[in-house]
């Protein structure tokens, strides 16, 4: 296995300890910070491939960190906290936590989580720079553009974007794109994904002569390559 450090942002101990050994024993480098602010510079200053963030810190609380993260870097979060109401979930991913787990919890489900994680990050290693027709996505930078013009998109709207291009010519269902880009635990109604697709191709579509997301009635929604091979899955 590649060197994989997970830092786990956890105020009870012996959680934090538990959640340590697991993860070591599966061969990754786990660090245990139990406060908001040391857990924060922690981020700052190390190199970590994955974030297990609990909500309830003293210090700084785990909503609060997730937001100054993301303002310099998109590293995996995942949020682990005891509360398991709805809008705690959805504050957390809006705040930019890549997943949610409400303890209790099976380190099974934990494991199988950072193990998609890996999938995706893989997936994204083999490209920079993705496209279609004239639309080109740096994901280095995190801009968009279509012809001479820089589009403008909130992390939502560009991750979506970016989960349809990835997997260029294969349909997705609202469901499997719920997955990639609310996480997991997302519990709302499916219709958020036509309405986001709506938000998206007014950006990126509208004024353009070729419509770069397309809809399949019944099935989901594919973003087509020069082929225009479409698979299902």
């Amino acid at each position: 296995m590649d060197e994989y450090k997970i830092l786990i942002i956890e105020d009870e101990k012996q959680m934090a300890m538990f959640l340590k050994m697991e993860l070591n024993h599966e061969g990754y480098i786990a660090h245990v910070e139990n406060n908001g602010i040391d857990g924060l510079k922690q981020i700052e200053n190390g190199s970590y491939n994955l974030i297990l963030l609990d909500l309830m810190l003293p210090g700084i609380d785990g909503i609060e960190i997730c937001r100054r993260v993301r303002k310099f870097s998109d590293v995996p979060i995942i949020m682990i906290t005891a509360r398991g109401e709805i809008s705690d979930k959805v504050k957390g991913l809006d705040t930019g936590a890549d997943d949610y787990l409400t303890k209790p919890f099976a380190i099974e489900e934990l494991l199988a989580r950072i193990r998609a994680f890996k999938r995706r990050i893989s997936t994204e290693k083999d490209s920079n720079e993705l496209r279609s027709y004239d639309l080109i996505m740096n994901r280095v930078s995190r801009q968009v553009t279509r012809g001479n013009h820089i589009i403008e998109l909130t992390k939502k709207e560009y991750d979506l974007l970016e989960t349809l291009l990835i997997n260029k010519n294969v349909v997705l269902s609202r469901e499997q794109l719920i997955e990639a880009v609310w996480g997991y635990d997302y519990t709302g109604d499916t219709n958020v994904v036509d309405v986001f697709i709506r938000y998206v191709r007014s950006k990126i579509d509208d004024g353009f002569e070729n419509k770069i997301i397309t809809t399949v009635r019944g099935v989901g929604y594919v973003i087509k390559g020069d082929t225009h091979e479409i698979k299902e899955y």
